[in-house]
């Protein structure tokens, strides 16, 4: 035996794999099966006795269009533990979990012989580079990207004895269980973080109104394009990364390495433009009217230079009638955010001016009663984030694992 295979392991096609497991091609022991497209007049979205749901791609993203077809249309039909694989476009893999009907075109189902455990081989396709590959085997069929059937039949894979793929499978669906703990709880701490936003942030007799114009001196950012972007230069504010951000706030000093860079003479740049602490940098467009109130609250005690850029609007405190911390809270309260829909203009794009926001109101309380309110809410960022970082560190962990189970490197017996 060769000194670089381990006791109790083999070579094969696949590289070495443990003695008692196989080395197969997805087409000797998984047989697909593609299904039917009945006519769009036979389409009801609403249950009737006689119907039968139609599985669709779009059910995978979401069940707000719900199609039944009726049952004798059906002739291929799927069962609620079947394995689909979408037959064009990105690839997709799902265990239909309780769901039973027919199948459109679009679809594959995977049937599996009974060497194989249907949760192992659900886990086994979700592999990093089980799915590059089914992208790499696409192929053009009538103007479309699909899969290429004959190669992804011929892909070769290590195959664990029974027992060993219901552990494994057992060890992942445990912790794919505490994902989802986790993420209803991350969910329900969101909630009852925007309850109590809501009821902190509603206006107090004590409270004095003000608008933004009050407040604030606005001005435009710098326009540089994403392609002029890189890794070198000044931290630049691109209005999409507000947009595709959830949070509301950016602390520069800890993010400066992720923070997209601007090569450019200062010189070129308006200090209105440069961002400094407890600056609030809004955006003056958006696809849609949630997300013209989008924005983010700069920390940047450090002094680093950071300029905002195209489609952003600058507001600079003209005094110290708003607490930086709280800030990051109070333009979300839904008398703020209504107003943003009230001035917001456009069709398919909507947007606001610098006059516009100005007119903006905002109550405001005290300084003292702004500290207490931002600390609260602090507070409840932190536990949904600290959340946050334990599922992702949870969802590293099972990557880790399927590397280790799948391959054989690590063995549950």
């Amino acid at each position: 035996m060769s000194k670089d295979v381990l006791v109790g392991y083999k070579l094969t096609e696949v590289g070495m794999i443990p003695e008692d497991w196989e080395a197969k091609t997805i087409g000797e022991i998984v047989t697909f099966s593609g299904g039917s497209q009945p006519p769009r007049s036979t389409f009801i979205f609403k249950y009737r006795e006689g119907y039968i749901r139609l599985i669709q791609i779009r059910d995978y993203k979401t069940d707000d269009f719900i199609t039944y077809i009726p049952k004798d249309l059906a002739r291929k039909c799927c069962s609620v533990d079947d394995v689909m694989i979408g037959r064009y476009g990105p690839p997709i893999f799902q265990i239909l979990r309780g769901i039973e009907g027919a199948y459109n075109v679009a679809l594959i189902k995977t049937v599996l012989s009974q060497k194989v455990d249907l949760n192992y081989w659900y886990y086994y396709v979700q592999q990093e580079r089980l799915f590059c590959l089914i992208e790499g085997l696409s192929q053009r069929s009538s103007g479309q990207t699909g899969i290429d059937m004959p190669s992804l039949k011929a892909f070769r894979f290590p195959l664990p004895p029974l027992p060993e793929q219901e552990a494994i499978a057992r060890v992942l669906s445990d912790t794919d269980a505490l994902i989802t703990s986790l993420d209803k709880l991350i969910a329900k701490k969101r909630d009852i973080k925007q309850a109590a936003m809501q009821q902190l942030l509603e206006k107090k007799d004590s409270w004095i109104l003000k608008s933004f114009g009050d407040a604030f001196n606005f001005s435009g950012g710098y326009t540089a394009s994403r392609d002029q972007l890189s890794t070198n230069g000044f931290c630049y504010l691109h209005y999409g990364d507000i947009h595709g951000s959830k949070k509301t706030f950016i602390d520069v000093a800890k993010e400066f390495d992720e923070i997209p860079k601007l090569q450019v003479n200062l010189r070129k740049v308006s200090s209105k433009s440069l961002l400094n602490d407890g600056d609030v940098c809004f955006v003056d467009a958006s696809e849609d009217d949630e997300g013209t109130s989008r924005h983010v609250v700069i920390k940047n005690s450090h002094n680093i230079t950071y300029i905002s850029g195209l489609h952003t609007i600058v507001a600079k405190s003209k005094d110290n009638l708003l607490n930086n911390e709280y800030k990051r809270f109070c333009f979300q309260s839904s008398l703020v955010k209504n107003q943003f829909k009230f001035f917001a203009v456009g069709t398919k794009v909507s947007g606001i001016s610098k006059t516009n926001i100005a007119k903006i109101n905002i109550f405001i309380p005290s300084i003292e009663e702004q500290q207490v309110i931002a600390k609260v809410l602090s507070d409840m960022d932190s536990e949904i984030s600290a959340l946050e970082q334990r599922r992702d560190k949870t969802k590293a962990l099972k990557q880790a694992m399927m590397q280790e189970l799948l391959t054989g490197k690590t063995r549950l017996k």
